[in-house]
């Protein structure tokens, strides 16, 4: 790898490195005899791991490649566990450690009402996983702060509760009737022992297609997350990059977020109250915790959807391929209302790959601008972004209606959002639900999750602004 730093952590850079030699050996039509060796290029000899051994290490290699080629396909969710590479982890839930001091008062066992709180000889408290229901009371009422909750980063992360520990394998188990494919666990896991599902390979094979296909026009749409990454270089050149794979256009799905924000504007206005639609995750998370609210979600599809259907509308060879920081964009682009304008969904991590594998030096080529969104569009791509656009669609529209939005940062606000709407004590009547913290900016397929991301979307979307671009502008000039 290049001194440059392209990632977060470590387990992003093993992740690249599977994708990148699995895309190599795609583009040269190697990959079916080459699939098991790939474990022995990454980790060639017998140095150090963190493993047993070096075997170990490679046998989760080869789980990771197997993952970058589509994944189990039994499995609909596109999250999966490496159950050989999640046995580091504790068992979770709260224990009693050295601090404990076996003292009078005893408060731990007062408060527990599952009786699963006994003492040793020494009077010192014990927990009895059986009884625990981890409610986390003992831990409260501990004077020496005795009582910690070992929960494991995954579980920490999963703001849904869709991951449990497997009691036969004590790997990770994920709950697909919980799960919205947010991939904060996939980032959280600090031994990657959780990853979304690779369509790299789908990728590659459209591009190849249209190379021996005149028929094929391959178009790229970027999220407009993608001016807070590639730090090491500049954005021209990485949308140059983009055209050098072998994409024939480049769309900004900011476009796709100016159709969304004059239209939905439009429905807020109409029906008085609305959810967002613009993360699926949200979207997911709605219709499987709060159904009851799911007719409040707005018709439009994502501004990723809407760009990709308006451009297949117009041009019935395209093959469209979304490339932004989304896991959930994956199962989004599955569902039967969005898979006939989406053929293929990657990451930013997944883009850094291709690059790697086809040796293209994204710091040394000639620029290309992208341009056709305006400064409303673009500012989707973080947190409060759609409220601002919304907003600007009603004053564009010209409507006489008073707006009184709530802009839920993560998905532990959007449920915070929802149950009070479930409640009828939401005094908002448009609640932006992004499930990421800070938007699209701190999603999961990211390179690096910096907190000066948000800056670089709104200096972005400013670069719109210049140009004195409106929502209107923006939807009538895609027309």
């Amino acid at each position: 790898m290049n001194k440059i730093r392209k990632f977060d952590t470590k387990v992003q850079h093993l992740k690249y490195k599977v994708l990148r030699e699995v895309s190599r050996h795609a583009w040269d039509d190697t990959l079916i005899e080459r699939m098991f060796d790939i474990p022995k290029t990454i980790i060639p000899g017998k140095e150090q791991t963190m493993r047993c051994c070096v075997y170990k290490e490679r046998a989760i290699l080869t789980e990771r490649v197997r993952i970058a080629i589509g994944g189990n396909s039994d499995n609909p969710n596109v999250i999966q566990v490496i159950d050989i590479a999640c046995d580091e982890c504790p068992s979770s839930g709260y224990e009693t450690g050295d601090a404990c001091r076996g003292c009078l008062a005893h408060r731990c066992m007062e408060v527990c009402k599952m009786g699963a709180i006994t003492l040793d000889n020494q009077q010192k408290a014990h927990i009895d996983k059986t009884k625990c229901v981890n409610c986390g009371q003992c831990a409260k009422a501990c004077p020496y702060n005795a009582i910690i909750n070992r929960r494991r980063p995954c579980e920490l992360s999963c703001k849904v509760k869709a991951i449990s520990m497997d009691e036969k394998t004590f790997a990770a188990k994920i709950d697909n009737d919980k799960c919205i494919a947010c991939g904060a666990c996939v980032y959280q896991c600090p031994f990657g022992a959780i990853m979304d599902k690779s369509f790299i390979i789908d990728v590659i094979d459209l591009i190849k297609k249209s190379e021996n296909n005149t028929k094929y026009n391959m178009v790229a749409i970027v999220a407009p997350a993608i001016s807070s990454q590639f730090k090491f270089t500049t954005l021209g050149r990485v949308i140059k990059g983009i055209k050098m794979l072998g994409f024939n256009r480049i769309e900004e799905a900011a476009l796709g977020a100016d159709m969304v924000a004059f239209k939905e504007s439009k429905e807020l206005t109409e029906k008085g109250f609305l959810l967002s639609s613009c993360c699926p995750a949200f979207v997911s998370y709605t219709q499987k915790n709060f159904p009851q609210l799911s007719e409040h979600i707005s018709d439009n599809l994502s501004p990723a959807a809407t760009i990709a259907k308006h451009i297949k509308e117009q041009d019935k060879t395209a093959k469209i391929v979304f490339i932004g920081p989304c896991t959930a964009k994956k199962a989004e682009a599955r569902k039967p209302e969005v898979r006939p304008y989406i053929d293929a969904v990657i990451t930013f991590e997944e883009l850094q790959a291709l690059f790697d594998s086809r040796d293209i030096d994204i710091t040394e080529i000639e620029e290309e601008p992208l341009e056709g969104a305006s400064y409303f569009g673009r500012i989707f791509g973080r947190s409060g972004g759609l409220t601002d656009a919304v907003r600007q669609g009603i004053y564009e529209h010209g409507a006489d209606f008073e707006y009184k939005p709530m802009t839920c940062n993560g998905i532990e606000e959007c449920r915070t959002a929802l149950m009070r709407k479930s409640k009828n004590v939401l005094p908002a009547n448009f609640v932006e639900g992004m499930a990421c913290v800070e938007g699209c900016v701190g999603g999961a397929g990211c390179l690096t999750h910096s907190d000066k991301n948000r800056a670089d979307v709104d200096r972005y979307g400013r670069d719109a602004m210049e140009k004195t671009k409106s929502i209107t502008q923006a939807v009538n000039d895609a027309k």
